[in-house]
């Protein structure tokens, strides 16, 4: 870290003289605790004193014991565990002046003129209101004799940074929120779970996730299980949204499936503002079709748990570049959340942002309807008559990975839609020389969603040996082009492709990798499939692994 730090210019000496508080409001999300605790040892690394502030800004306000100078070692083991450490309480008081007058004595008193603030976007606004009127609030405490005059000098200015933690990613200017990822695993630990059983009993299941009036989760949750609806209140379905959602089930038992699948935010709302409910759409299946429908609301474990390695490494990264925007912070500078853009930690005007959220913006955000725009090509739209003349083959190559079912299902899908003929190629480009290659269809991956490992079956073998009977296969079997999911084998692979285009006019058809594995080392990708299910798996054995075999002398 301190090459790191270095590099930008900073050294050791940045926060000498200086205090920094960080305090968690609002609801828990896994990853604040280690948002805390990079806070805590970034801060001490520059030389900065460090304090908590316990249960939000009720501690604030409370003063006391409620605020604590943190240590190194008192952050110790605290990456791994879900919640807030130090606590959180929703505070009237804070929202009162007075509130607002006893917080701003309890910082000044202890020299603290960064404020750190981990919560939503009502934290946030509470923490710039705080900043707004703090030189009024030292105004009023001299006067009142709360403080001196020479500590008001010292703390003429305050300086805010937030952070958002929240399981509903409704924040604008942050590709996702701390404690999201996490949110997303434990609410498919319980589809994955009610899938076996709804599977046994031919059953349909209505899950409930939580939200308010964010359909994020519900959104990507559809996404990750390869849901047969998903209601969420960005989306409102038509009027006739009970005849299209019976149509789609029916459709989908009589293509082969033993199950249904419905995801419900909690905040779904039809056309006219009318909430729709898990009861509701139970109700509906049950009365027109007769299936047996159980309703599952996940509520509050959602927030429990372990974090993800996600946010783990999200709220790691986001509290280092909090305490670098506090430390280089002016009495010029405006508060600013630290949000995830394109992988980069970055910093952006609070209230903006918080605008924006107020304003309903956060369903314009372009990823949000990037993903609402798959999801409906995946699971509503079907197969045109006419035909493209196209035929595309998509292989697995290298090691298996999980999520490459997921990409397969996919791209066959994708490829379909777009009236393509669509192959199968099993066991990678050992598989494309041998002829090992069918046609396959859009009910055949449709349970793909996930499974590990790969179906289609994977091999590290390299093309350049089989040039000749890719060569053959390729016009034996009219591809125009390769889907190549792999690793750096698929990435070299391809190269070797391209090379052999020199003799072998054949392979003179358009190539596309979309990189797998767990390795994470395929060149023009910040984050293959497989590397995060990977880290998760490492975070969560890890700890319970047995010790090492003793070597033998």
């Amino acid at each position: 870290m301190a090459q790191t730090l270095r590099g930008h210019g900073h050294s050791e000496s940045l926060g000498a003289g200086k205090a920094i508080a960080v305090l968690t409001s609002g609801g828990d999300a896994q990853g604040m605790n280690a948002a805390v605790r990079a806070v805590v040892r970034v801060g001490i690394y520059t030389g900065a004193k460090v304090y908590f502030v316990h249960e939000g800004y009720q501690g604030l306000v409370d003063g006391g014991d409620n605020i604590k100078e943190a240590t190194w070692e008192s952050v110790s083991m605290m990456l791994q565990l879900g919640g807030t450490v130090i606590g959180s309480a929703r505070c009237q008081d804070f929202r009162t002046h007075e509130g607002r007058l006893k917080a701003a004595r309890n910082l000044v008193k202890r020299g603290i003129t960064n404020l750190c603030v981990i919560g939503g976007d009502g934290s946030l606004t509470g923490a710039d209101t705080f900043r707004a009127e703090w030189s009024s609030l030292l105004t009023e405490l001299v006067k009142g004799g709360g403080i001196t005059a020479e500590e008001a000098k010292k703390s003429s200015h305050l300086n805010i940074v937030g952070m958002v933690g929240s399981i509903d990613n409704d924040f604008c200017g942050t590709d996702m929120t701390i404690g999201t990822d996490s949110a997303l695993h434990r609410i498919m630990e319980i589809v994955d779970a009610i899938t076996t059983t709804a599977q046994s009993h031919q059953r349909t299941f209505v899950l409930e996730v939580m939200g308010r009036h964010c359909g994020y989760l519900a959104l990507i949750t559809a996404l990750a299980c390869g849901a047969d609806w998903v209601f969420i209140p960005e989306a409102p379905p038509e009027d006739d949204w009970e005849d299209h959602l019976c149509r789609r089930l029916t459709e989908t038992r009589v293509g082969g499936s033993r199950l249904n699948i419905i995801i419900v935010a909690e905040g779904a709302i039809d056309k006219h503002g009318k909430a729709i409910t898990s009861d509701d759409i139970k109700t509906l299946v049950v009365k027109r079709l007769g299936y047996d429908t159980r309703v599952t609301i996940l509520g509050h474990v959602q927030r429990g748990g372990t974090p993800s390695a996600f946010d783990r490494i999200l709220g790691s990264r986001m509290g280092v570049e909090a305490v670098m925007a506090l430390l280089e912070g002016t009495p010029e500078t405006p508060a600013c959340v630290v949000s995830l853009s394109g992988n980069q930690a970055v910093r952006l005007p609070l209230m903006e942002c918080v605008q924006v959220v107020s304003k309903g913006g956060v369903e314009k955000r372009r990823s949000f309807q990037n993903n609402w725009n798959v999801y409906k090509l995946l699971a509503h739209i079907r197969p045109p008559s006419t035909k493209s003349g196209y035929t595309l083959a998509v292989l697995n190559v290298g090691a298996p990975a999980a999520g490459m079912n997921a990409a397969v299902r996919s791209t066959v899908r994708i490829g379909l839609i777009h009236g393509h003929r669509m192959l199968a190629v099993h066991d990678g480009f050992e598989g494309l020389a041998y002829g090992r290659v069918e046609e396959i269809g859009w009910d055949t991956v449709g349970s793909w969603t996930g499974l590990g490992g790969s179906k289609l079956g994977t091999k590290r073998t390299l093309p350049k040996k089989y040039f000749e009977e890719i060569s053959i296969n390729i016009s034996n079997f009219g591809i125009h082009g390769l889907i190549i999911i792999g690793g750096f084998e698929a990435f070299t692979g391809s190269l070797e492709l391209v090379e052999g285009r020199a003799k072998y006019e054949e392979l003179c058809i358009p190539l596309c990798i979309i990189p797998a594995t767990v390795s994470n080392n395929v060149p023009g990708s910040d984050f293959s499939i497989g590397a995060d299910t990977a880290l998760n798996t490492i975070t969560t054995v890890g700890p319970h692994a047995p010790p090492p075999a003793p070597f033998p002398i």
